[in-house]
């Protein structure tokens, strides 16, 4: 979260600071100038302008949540381009005008006054206003290509609060910053930051089919470098950069940087204008001169009586505001009228574009759920990102799917619908026919009328899948593992004639042979019931460890034989492996398969090798976890073969990109494997080791669907 949350922090700690610096100077001018009547009028505009950055902020996350998946890319594309250009125009304006803020905002607040309340309010509405929608509009982007990371709304959070304490202390005197060089350092680093987003917004650009070249790459590491890594997450969280990247990405982060950069670097080494000479003050304390750059000070005026609230400057001179203002009589109105509908309109906006514009959810609607009334309330929805309240007016738990009724391709569901609940479902509607199906709990499934969408994009939708259609499959699979239970009893019989001869060395080549042949028929481990923890069972949490009795199967003999166990000792072992292996090979033909577990093994398989082989921990002194993944990999594979046809029928881009990272796992699993050694885990050097996690993490990543489109789902 926190490589997420830096450049959210920056911003909100600059803009916080550039917006308190203005509040600042706003209120100080007042109180120095006897008029400390007109501060609720600068607190009206202050409060005003964080209402309406806090509405764009609404607007803009409401808008994209309803548009379609290719539109949402162009808008937030769009947006993080202009939002490019906002920051860059800050940092260079900034960094000009830092010297003479003071000055600046004086002249315009005594204008103000001069003019009239509503001129004042109007002053700081603007001069916050304009910090505020920057803001807003950043961390919009920021947020979005967080995904669902908390970091940019913490790291802004911490930033404006941190910002809030650094202008309190300045206007009180505790702190002294030279506020020239804070804005030129953190100026360089958002503009780091900011390549990084417009790399970003061209790929959402490309993305969403605004701007060709989507799959023009200037590089891809994905197979060299681990995309879960902290360095690679450190990196795509602050700058956006990411393994694969497309060519315009690349040049449009290279050119906005070299020449942004430039400029500005070129800016900041110009020499300061000499500041004008002034009288000091008959009051005023000298102060040191410790830069270029004036600090930021505060200083009493010398005819304003008492002391009041200093003020932060960052010029010498206080300038003409230093005299009482002279104003009229400020016309009698309830205090709190003016500031509660300055306030108040920019939210109201903001909920009138939101309930009535042409982005409109469609949350509101509410659809029953019942064998009599299923559907009703269904209306044609609008186009894009839509929430349904689903209500359960039965008697019957039911599933509810949201299908397309000529084809029964599912677009959104709900499983176990409570009578006299309600819940959301939650689905992106594009063009085409909708329908409702629910189908309640020892009933028949009911299809409500369907109604037709217009004017919208392609939506995605699985098709639908019944448990015989997992049979062919299911049959394969039990055919591949009763031949490898076959063969896995040859082998141990093998196992245990090594050891009634005494040839250790033998014995642990034909071990590891056995054991990646068992390792190799995972899938299937759901069903071998408690031969699995006599055959391949751990130590872990028994009593005994090692000693234990109930420690028993290949890891029993795996630590006997790597930890100086005799001949003699282990083969008591190994005959009762084999009996077990006969046992389940004789049982296995007659044991249950749930057709619904076969999906979930194709992701559960390598997520066990990842806990178990890929930390070491199931090592008993052979170091041959590698050649355990490995031939958890084979039988990935295997199980991959047999669901090919209903994983393609249903989502033809996802086996290519599994297929290229079991190539990528298989590539760094052999690389370990030299001859017949394995390099254990615990030798691998980090950066091989950080590759091997890598491709396992990616290739479960891209598994974790499977499950999903292989679901079976009720029809009748």
């Amino acid at each position: 979260m926190w490589d997420d949350a830096f450049p959210s922090f920056l911003i909100g700690l600059r803009e916080g600071l550039e917006a308190g610096l203005i509040v600042s100077i706003l209120v100080a001018t007042l109180v120095r100038g006897d008029a400390k009547a007109r501060l609720p009028q600068v607190w009206t505009g202050v409060l005003a302008a964080i209402a309406m950055s806090m509405s764009f902020g609404a607007i803009l996350t409401f808008t994209a949540a309803n548009l379609s998946t290719s539109a949402q890319e162009a808008f937030g594309g769009t947006l993080s381009v202009i939002a490019v250009a906002f920051v860059t125009a800050m940092v260079f304006w900034m960094r000009r005008s830092a010297r003479n803020l003071s000055g600046e905002i004086r002249e315009k607040v005594t204008a103000a006054l001069a003019m009239g309340g509503g001129m004042l309010i109007l002053t700081s509405f603007l001069a916050v206003g304009r910090e505020g929608l920057e803001t807003a509009l950043f961390l919009w982007t920021t947020a979005r290509a967080a995904g669902e990371s908390g970091g940019p709304l913490t790291g802004a959070a911490i930033g404006l609060v941190l910002a809030a304490g650094l202008c309190w202390g300045l206007y009180r005197r505790v702190l002294r910053i030279n506020l020239s060089r804070f804005f030129t350092v953190t100026g360089a680093v958002l503009i780091v930051i900011a390549a990084g987003v417009l790399g970003y917004g061209l790929r959402d650009l490309q993305e969403g089919g605004v701007i060709a070249g989507r799959t023009a790459y200037a590089f891809d590491l994905s197979a060299h470098i681990d995309a879960g890594s902290w360095y690679a997450t450190l990196l795509q969280g602050v700058l956006n950069l990411t393994p694969a990247m497309t060519w315009l990405q690349v040049l449009g982060y290279g050119c906005y940087l070299a020449v942004v950069m430039t400029l500005f670097v070129r800016g900041v080494r110009k020499p300061a204008p000499a500041p004008a000479s002034v009288t000091p003050k008959p009051d005023a304390e000298p102060q040191p001169v410790t830069d270029v750059e004036p600090v930021t000070d505060v200083e009493p005026e010398p005819d304003a009586g008492p002391e009041p609230d200093p003020e932060p400057e960052t010029e010498p001179a206080p300038g003409p505001a230093a005299a009482p203002v002279r104003e009229p009589a400020p016309r009698r109105r309830p205090v709190w009228l003016l500031p509660a509908a300055v306030v108040a309109v920019p939210a109201l906006v903001a909920g009138l574009i939101v309930a009535f514009g042409d982005a409109k959810p469609a949350g509101a609607q509410t659809v029953a759920v019942s064998p009599t009334e299923c559907g009703k309330g269904f209306t044609a929805p609008k186009p894009g990102r839509q929430t349904f309240q689903m209500r359960n007016t039965g008697s019957k738990a039911s599933e509810v799917y949201l299908i397309n009724p000529a084809t029964n391709a599912v677009y959104g569901e709900i499983e176990g619908l409570a009578p006299g609940t309600t819940r959301d479902l939650v689905a992106t509607v594009g063009s085409g026919d909708y329908a409702w199906r629910c189908v309640p709990t020892s009933g028949k499934a009911v299809t409500s009328a369907s109604v037709r969408v217009s004017g919208g994009g392609t939506s995605q939708a699985v098709l639908p899948l019944a448990a015989a259609d997992l049979q062919p499959p299911l049959t394969a699979y039990r055919a591949y593992v009763t031949a490898g239970l076959t063969t896995l009893s040859g082998q141990t019989d093998r196992l245990t004639a090594d050891l009634t001869a005494g040839d250790l060395a033998k014995a642990r080549a034909d071990w590891l042979t056995a054991h990646d042949t068992y390792s190799s028929l995972g899938a299937a481990y759901g069903t071998f019931a408690d031969y699995d923890a006599r055959i391949n069972g751990r130590k872990d949490g028994l009593p005994g460890g090692e000693k234990d009795p109930a420690f028993t199967g290949f890891h029993r003999i795996e630590y006997g034989l790597w930890h100086g166990g005799s001949a003699a000792s282990l083969k008591p072992f190994a005959v009762k492996l084999g009996a077990d292996v006969a046992g389940l090979r004789k049982a296995f033909p007659t044991q249950d398969f749930d057709p619904s577990d076969l999906p979930l093994r194709s992701h559960e398989i390598l997520e066990n090798t990842l806990q178990f082989e890929l930390t070491g921990d199931t090592d008993e002194g052979s170091g041959t976890n590698l050649a355990t993944a490995d031939a958890n990999l084979a039988g990935t594979r295997e199980l991959l073969s047999v669901l090919r046809p209903l994983i393609t029928e249903r989502a033809p881009h996802e086996l290519p990109t599994v297929d290229a990272d079991i190539a990528r796992f298989q590539g760094l699993l052999d690389a370990a494997h030299k001859g017949a050694a394995w390099t254990p885990v615990g030798s691998l050097d980090p950066r091989s080791r950080a590759k091997i996690d890598g491709a396992a993490g990616q290739l479960l990543e891209d598994l974790a669907p499977i499950p999903d489109l292989l679901e079976i789902r009720k029809s009748a």
